[in-house]
């Protein structure tokens, strides 16, 4: 199927969904530049960037996205969200003509409400957050614009931060996850007025607060997507310096190994996407490229190793939060065009019915 072909086919998947979204203000005022305060609607530009055509096969069963309440106030570069306690968690990025903003939001599905937490001890973007037991810990992020990393760490109780070792190196952009007690800190990026990719994985381990070092990734990227599969560790997509360099790899990771092995590659190339299990598939969505911002759902089956395409984003967005909670996959802000220029408030849920 030619690429035409696929985007009208997308469109008829969404539009009675998008139509509904419009016609109830979804997209009134959800927006708002970097450098000038005050909301906006969605920027014109969105509909030359957007993109939600995939090359992978349709799912005979394609789901729907419906609107949720909006975020209090449009975030981008969060990168990423956490689950914790039944609720969406977001930390730091850009916000309210900063890079560096400390907000801490919770979302609660059942509710349809968000609720303003304990700010990060240190603002930051692109901050590296994972969940383990009834903690939420933070690493690292750029305190300018998706660069110039620091190296602070905290973990959140459920009421205040409390600060942890220091990161070996200053990083941001890191793909974190928990795993078996231990939280696992893989790629970024380094460096400010020189950016670029690194391919190291630590793990931090609560008990004593130290890192150790395990096999690095085969090929080093920040922006990846994260995922824990039958106890592997699952890293996809990417880039590799910077959005012009993305990739569609996809590795694992297995512990009784420390070996890294090569799966089937995602089909759209992306990076700052969101990437979630639900209901036994690894779902991506979202993301950016040059002159793209990705709308694209795609999802991985673990029996079969196959790709297939869902109903994508009904606001293609990259740098923003995605997570699991009940039986929907939540994704909250980022940004509707290539860049930081423009934050968004927008929440969104998918879910398979």
């Amino acid at each position: 199927m030619d690429t035409e072909r696929r985007l009208l086919l997308a469109c008829a998947l969404t539009a009675p969904v998008w139509a509904r979204a419009q016609h109830h203000g979804h997209l009134d005022g959800q927006f708002e530049r970097l450098n000038q305060p005050g909301r906006i609607g969605l920027p014109e530009i969105h509909a030359q960037q957007a993109d939600t055509a995939s090359p992978a096969p349709r799912a005979a069963h394609p789901g729907r996205w419906t609107a949720r309440a909006p975020l209090p106030v449009p975030r981008t570069e969060m990168a990423w969200a956490v689950a914790s306690r039944g609720r969406m968690h977001l930390v730091g990025g850009y916000a309210e003509q900063r890079v560096d903003r400390p907000y801490h939001h919770a979302y609660d599905p059942q509710a349809n409400r968000w609720e303003e937490l304990a700010p990060l001890p240190r603002g930051a973007n692109h901050v590296g957050v994972a969940a383990l037991g009834e903690r939420i810990y933070a690493f690292g992020g750029f305190i300018e614009q998706n660069r110039t990393p620091h190296d602070e760490s905290f973990f959140y109780d459920g009421q205040s931060w409390t600060r942890i070792r220091r990161l070996p190196e200053a990083c941001g952009a890191m793909a974190c996850i928990g795993l078996n007690g231990r939280i696992h800190l893989i790629g970024g990026a380094i460096g400010s007025d020189w950016r670029r990719s690194i391919d190291w994985h630590l793990v931090y381990d609560p008990q004593t607060d130290r890192y150790e070092r395990r096999q690095p990734m085969p090929v080093a990227r920040d922006h990846a997507g994260i995922v824990v599969v039958n106890q592997q560790i699952h890293l996809i997509g990417g880039r590799v310096d910077s959005f012009h360099t993305n990739s569609t790899l996809h590795h694992a990771w297995d512990p009784q190994t420390d070996r890294w092995n090569a799966r089937t590659p995602m089909p759209t190339a992306r990076s700052g996407h969101g990437c979630v299990l639900y209901r036994g598939r690894v779902f991506v969505m979202g993301g950016e490229g040059w002159q793209r911002v990705y709308g694209q759902n795609e999802a991985w089956d673990p029996a079969t190793d196959r790709w297939e395409s869902y109903a994508p984003m009904l606001t293609p967005r990259h740098g923003m939060g995605a997570v699991v909670l009940d039986d929907a996959i939540y994704v909250a802000g980022g940004g509707p065009q290539m860049g930081g220029g423009v934050k968004s408030a927008i929440n969104e849920a998918f879910s398979l019915g």
